[in-house]
């Protein structure tokens, strides 16, 4: 099981520790702020309060034995960029950095990051989607050009195997997931069938992705 260290523990790095926990894995949190520590404790693996500047508590709390180390230090652009490069060095395999402008995330990058995400720009382009289509539930760029989308099962969808749909033939796009209420059904196989209100997760080209949205714009 991967293990994941969320560094700066405020709305953002909060929901992204919480989710975390949620989905199984073990998740340590770090902040400075002893307050936030104590309350977000019991809904992760491990909390601890720790300056993300400083080298040798990182090393100490054993930061070199995550998988993933995820910067979500808010508004402190210093603490930040120290904290990225500091558990860079240390040897975490993969590190993800929050950054608060383009020219934040171009320093990120310089210094080790693997990947950055803009919190702020992300939760716009969600919001465009959403108000293109009201079938679009969430929308991650993956790349400039590729996407992951949650749509709310197309009518014309409905009661149909995905070998009848011929998805990835047909719109160009991969099924990753269904959901159904609260259950999720993860690389769902060809005889697998969706049925009215499932949420579909498609992964593909954002051209073909688009085509998917307007067709429900003009259903």
């Amino acid at each position: 099981m991967r293990q994941f260290v969320v560094i700066g523990c405020g709305r953002f790095g909060e929901s992204v520790a919480k989710t975390l926990y949620k989905l199984g894995y073990d998740v340590l949190a770090v902040d400075e702020d002893i307050n936030i520590i104590q309350e977000i404790s019991e809904h992760v693996t491990h909390a601890i309060q720790a300056d993300a500047e400083d080298e040798n508590a990182l090393r100490a709390l054993g930061i070199r034995n995550f998988d993933v180390a995820v910067i979500t230090i808010g508004s402190n652009i210093q603490a930040s960029i120290m904290a990225t490069l500091i558990v860079k060095e240390l040897g975490v395999k993969t590190v993800i950095a929050k950054a608060q402008s383009e020219i934040h995330g171009k320093v990120l990058y310089k210094i080790g990051a693997d990947k950055v995400v803009f919190p702020e720009r992300d939760m716009g382009v969600r919001v465009a989607h959403n108000i293109i289509s009201s079938n679009i539930l969430d929308v991650i760029e993956l790349m400039p050009d590729y996407s992951i989308i949650e749509v709310v099962a197309l009518s014309e969808w409905e009661n149909k195997a995905l070998f009848e749909l011929k998805l990835p033939n047909k719109m160009g796009v991969s099924v990753m997931a269904i959901k159904t209420g609260d259950k999720i059904n993860i690389s769902p196989y060809a005889d697998d069938i969706i049925k009215a209100g499932d949420v579909v997760v498609l992964l593909g080209h954002n051209d073909n992705l688009r085509k998917i949205e307007q067709k429900e714009v003009r259903d």
